[in-house]
């Protein structure tokens, strides 16, 4: 307070002095490199090595860059490409699937050598891999914007593309649709990004490398499959990398075969009428062309189509077969009816009635069953019904449950039905290829 005069009271004594603040020194949080990044005009700085991007929610693509990229040549392009997982790489840890981003090292010594002379030959190199485990869900905790499993994949792949320090780009399916190899979606992406989809590439000396072949112990033949829907030739990891002789294979499914035609395929139907009022039921996995054969065959007959899928119960769909046959119209029942117990409740019905019951069996196997299933889940066009694709355990069951059928169950007969695709040509084009 100002005394009279404007006179200011003189301080305490005792009174302690503050020193004055020390000025404290600011640390920069941007460092020199970004800052003179930030000043630097656009067209002078240097495009980022890595560049991510995820196509429908679905793939995820990654681009290393160099300065010293490949140039056009009048020569159709020819390509290697490769599988990522006990391929180029496998985990440090000895894990099946890795830990976290840093849990990787080359499947073999002799690979990182091999990709940078294939880029010196002047190949163009690209990993093409199923990656399911990926999710590509925000993940908002922390502030990160990708998933853990899409971080841990993005880390993984760039350490793996700044150790081989050549233009390489990355296509990862994480989901079950079109990306998913064996399909070939992945493999246009690529060809339209880097515009071959234009110019054409050599196939004959491009390759596909990768270690789902179909043999005793691999998983599965997708990257055997995907070679051949691509049209390039196919090696395992030990072939390409280490000169090892082909193993032999699990005899693989080829849908190839199953487009033949043979003589006097068409001369006599498979299926015909034999009394004026029948029931005939059918007896065969999912997918193993029921419904198909019901259209082309029963459908023209006037057998009326009872199947559970449509009504949901087997009390239903017995009691609207009885319907038909109450009104005097032959029935043909659309289900997989896999064992004696499930197929007695027919024969009781063809009692009830006294009409004769025929059983058509359908001897796709599980391979053909699945394939049969992809390929109409995929592609509208072979698909009338619009019908979804079957989860695995579909197939399972049905194998668990399965006893073939017999004429001590009470058939007229029993006619064998082996699956044949038939289609214009665009359908076997699509149905031909591998699916799963």
């Amino acid at each position: 307070m100002a005394g009279v005069g404007g006179t200011k009271r003189a301080g305490s004594p005792t009174r302690a002095i503050s020193p004055p603040p020390l000025k404290r020194k600011t640390e920069p949080t941007i460092t020199k490199k970004a800052m003179s990044s930030f000043f630097t005009p656009a067209s002078q700085k240097k495009p980022e090595q890595i560049t991510w991007r995820i196509v429908n929610n679905s793939a995820v693509i990654g681009r290393y860059t160099t300065e010293q990229e490949h140039k056009r040549s009048a020569e159709k392009p020819r390509i290697a490409a490769f599988d990522l997982d006990s391929t180029l790489v496998s985990t440090a840890s000895g894990n099946t699937f890795p830990r976290n981003g840093s849990d990787w090292k080359w499947w073999h010594a002799t690979v990182p050598s091999k990709l940078k002379e294939l880029n010196e030959s002047g190949y163009y190199v690209v990993i093409i891999s199923n990656q399911k485990a990926i999710s590509l869900k925000k993940d908002l905790k922390g502030g990160r914007s990708d998933s853990k499993s899409l971080t841990n994949f993005k880390e993984r792949v760039a350490a793996v593309m700044k150790q081989l320090d050549i233009p390489l780009s990355v296509y990862a399916a994480t989901e079950g649709d079109q990306y998913r190899k064996p399909r070939t979606g992945l493999w246009g992406e690529f060809l339209d990004e880097y515009d071959f989809d234009v110019t054409g590439v050599n196939l004959l000396e491009s390759v596909f490398v990768g270690d789902a072949a179909g043999r005793p112990n691999d998983h599965s033949q997708v990257d055997r499959g995907f070679a051949v829907n691509i049209g390039v030739p196919f090696r395992t990891p030990e072939e390409f990398f280490l000169n090892a002789d082909p193993e032999p294979l699990v005899e693989p499914f080829d849908p190839t075969l199953y487009l033949q035609a043979e003589p006097g395929d068409d001369v006599l139907p498979p299926f015909s009428r034999r009394s004026p009022l029948e029931l005939a039921i059918f007896c065969g996995s999912p997918g193993a062309g029921k419904s198909s054969f019901y259209w082309n065959y029963l459908e023209p007959l006037s057998y009326e189509r009872v199947n559970q899928d449509l009504l949901k119960t087997r009390p239903k769909c017995i009691k609207v077969a009885k319907e038909h046959l109450a009104a005097g119209r032959s029935v043909a029942v659309d289900n997989t009816n896999a064992d004696p117990e499930t197929r007695a409740h027919w024969v009781a019905v063809a009692k009830e009635f006294n009409v004769p019951i025929r059983c058509i069996y359908f001897t796709a196997s599980s391979a053909l069953c699945r394939h049969n299933d992809a390929v109409r889940a995929a592609n509208q066009t072979l698909n009338p019904e619009s019908r979804t694709p079957l989860p695995g355990i579909a197939f399972g069951d049905f194998l668990r449950r399965f006893k073939e059928p017999t004429m001590e169950e009470g058939f007229q007969d029993i006619i064998q039905v082996e699956f044949r695709f038939k289609g214009d040509q665009e359908a076997k084009r699509l149905w031909g290829q591998f699916w799963v």
